[in-house]
């Protein structure tokens, strides 16, 4: 595999002036707190004009007096340092799109006379000025759409409606008051967290051809389509969608293409690939002639399975994986100019890459690498590229790679950092109990000395094929403003490290990802980070999963978070929306139920001696809060100190302001009180 080192250089000279590190904050510098937090936005979404000379990109806000985040797009030039804003605070605005002639701007929002029961649609800005203008008129609305290469056309991604949906219309017209509808489940899988039950309503597409026009329907049947992508001539259309006898017993999405224009009724697609695993993310070539894509060859390795760049053929035939031997999880292809490399996302060792595949000698190079993680980004046909990057000192912003050099754009969140005086975030690797090799980040208090030791906080990320990487950690930043060293730790399960590593969890939760979390903590002791007699842990999703697994193993903690996690597997079967990975990973419960309990923690609650807060979200799907319930019951019985916080109206990712606000005071009044014993 060849590197090339041309711009990490480039990259710390740029990011030089945007934070301060310990040693060379002035005596006026300030700590992160959480009013900081909540001040601090989120940038997406960066789309390069056709002429270049602008990138549009969201930037999501909080705002305390509504106690809601929305959404607003604006643009920044290429050129210099010019931002416009395009559209209102007072109501989101999401997923920008230039027409290819650059004369509208196209967006997604749900807006309108009666707001609360508007649905989202299209809506396009045209650039000579003038209000935005409603583009589609979708009872049901839009959930995604794409411009026509020629302009001419808009496809659009619409769900079709449920029942409920029906018999509010139904009612409307009558000019009767809706009544609720019970929901009719006949399909395997029929739960998903943040929606509502799943019936037979599927996602399909459409095209448009003029502003409020009806829409043409594309596919049909019962099952979904997805990320759709039109050929460079406009004629065909590229899309995912599982079509096998039962799509909810397996995750066998394939690469389908449809012709646009023909005769009447629904066209008929052609299948391009046909690996039993995933096949997603298709990117057509320039000339038209291939798509690439991401594909995992291993289904039932599920999402252990490393995900591979592959290419075939647009009219079909045999595929060709690319990076088979780079044993790394790839995402986002997209070809040069030119066609002659595939651009791609990288993920490898606490980094993220933009890296990009020479279909000439089959070299990879790295044109955004080093110690970063790089995020969504836009090709432009002058070779120019929009992404979104983000270091532990930086929040995720918009930068420029022109050149082989990579220039910082958009400073979103500059007046939040100016003054601001953040914990050093070093790098380390240290030996696990067995000898395997396990990378981590340990961030140190503003004014670390080497001459005391701090009370130590292990954060636990999610997944559990996740990993924390060179990005930004507001809660690790957080912690460490208030005087904690923090541990993060990438353990076995962890995504970054090849398919071996990630799937040494297969079917044995809480064993080596266990010994790996424990040997970072020793690895911080043993370096004269932390003080052994005041440690915590905590995590969200998995990182409470595995958080029960410590506090079932290890007394050594003097506090723990457990938020949104599991103890008792077999009481979510059924319950959860994992059905599928449950059944791949431990089998039918009332077949294997002794694998099921050999990884479940709750068996071993009699060990808990660790002060415990207990956190979820009332209507999380996905981690649903029964298992919380539990593990607050039993520890409660036993008279371990513990507390059980349900936030109503909440999925798996806590979303509403105050109650991300309330979490980080509790996250801090919890480690205080039972770590520091303040």
């Amino acid at each position: 595999m060849t590197r090339k080192f041309p711009v990490i250089f480039l990259l710390t000279l740029v990011l030089a002036g945007t934070a301060l590190l310990p040693e060379q904050a002035a005596a006026d510098a300030r700590l992160l707190t959480v009013n900081d937090l909540m001040a601090m936005k989120s940038v997406s979404e960066p789309r390069l004009s056709p002429n270049g000379n602008w990138v549009a990109y969201t930037v999501e806000s909080t705002y305390a007096e509504d106690d809601e985040s929305r959404t607003a797009i604006f643009m920044h030039s290429t050129r210099d340092d010019a931002v416009v804003q395009m559209t209102s605070l007072d109501e989101s605005a999401y997923g920008p799109r230039w027409s290819p002639d650059g004369r509208y701007l196209a967006f997604l929002s749900a807006r309108g006379e009666e707001e609360d029961a508007a649905k989202t649609q299209v809506w396009t800005l045209d650039l000579r000025g003038g209000e935005a203008q409603q583009y589609t008129d979708v009872p049901q609305g839009v959930s995604d759409y794409r411009w026509s290469p020629d302009g001419a056309r808009m496809l659009l991604m619409i769900k079709d409606q449920s029942a409920e949906e029906r018999a509010k219309l139904k009612a409307e017209e009558a000019g009767e008051e809706p009544q609720p509808v019970p929901w009719v489940i006949d399909r395997l899988q029929f739960k998903e967290d943040g929606t509502t039950y799943l019936d037979r309503s599927r996602t399909h597409l459409y095209t448009v051809s003029e502003p409020m026009g009806e829409p043409r329907q594309l596919t049909d049947g019962d099952f979904d389509d997805a990320e759709p992508a039109f050929s460079p001539d406009g004629k065909h259309i590229a899309f995912v969608s599982n079509r096998t006898e039962e799509p909810d017993a397996n995750q066998n999405s394939d690469i389908w293409v449809i012709a646009v224009e023909g005769g009447a009724g629904i066209p008929e697609p052609r299948r391009i690939t046909t690996n039993p695993g995933s096949d997603y993310s298709p990117a057509w070539s320039n000339d038209g002639a291939y798509l690439a894509y991401v594909t995992s060859v291993e289904p039932d390795l599920i999402w252990y399975a490393t995900n591979h760049l592959a290419i075939v053929p647009a009219n079909g035939g045999a595929p060709r994986i690319l990076t088979d031997t780079l044993d790394r999880n790839v995402a986002s292809p997209g070809f040069s100019p030119d066609d002659s490399r595939i651009f791609f996302l990288l993920e490898d060792s606490a980094e993220r890459h933009l890296a990009a595949y020479d279909r000439d000698d089959g070299a990879i190079d790295r044109p955004v690498h080093g110690g970063l993680s790089a995020g969504s980004y836009d090709l432009h046909p002058s070779g120019d590229i929009a992404i979104l990057i983000s270091t532990p000192h930086l929040p995720r912003e918009v930068f420029l790679l022109r050149d082989d050099e990579l220039k910082q754009l958009t400073a979103t969140n500059a007046e939040v950092l100016d003054g601001l005086e953040l914990g050093e975030v070093r790098n380390v690797t240290f030996p696990s109990e067995d000898g395997t090799e396990i990378e981590g980040f340990i961030t140190t208090p503003p004014g670390y000395s080497a001459n005391r030791r701090y009370p130590t906080l292990l954060r636990i990320h999610g997944g559990p094929v996740s990993q924390y990487d060179f990005s930004f950690s507001a809660e690790a930043q957080l912690f460490a403003a208030h005087g904690y060293v923090v541990v993060m730790t990438n353990p076995r399960g962890s995504s970054g490290y090849g398919q071996d590593f990630s799937a040494a969890l297969f079917g044995e939760w809480g064993v080596k990802d266990f010994e790996d979390v424990m040997a970072g903590v020793d690895y911080a002791i043993e370096e004269g980070y932390a003080d052994p007699d005041r440690l915590g842990v905590g995590g969200w999703s998995y990182g409470g999963i595995l958080t029960n697994y410590v506090i079932t193993k290890s007394d050594r903690f003097e506090g723990a978070i457990t938020g949104a996690s599991e103890v008792l597997y077999t009481s979510n079967y059924g319950h959860d929306h994992y059905q599928y990975h449950w059944e791949k990973e431990l089998g039918l419960p009332w077949e294997n139920q002794e694998a099921w309990d050999a990884i479940s923690p709750f068996y071993s609650v009699g060990n808990v001696t660790t002060p415990t807060l207990i956190m979820g979200g009332k209507e999380d799907w996905n981690v649903p809060i029964n298992n919380s319930e539990q593990l607050y019951q039993a520890l409660k019985r036993r008279g371990i100190d513990t507390q059980l916080v349900v936030y109503p109206g909440e999925s798996h990712g806590i979303s509403r302001p105050s109650f991300i606000r309330d979490r980080y005071e509790r996250y801090l009044d919890w480690y205080n009180s039972r770590v520091r014993g303040q």
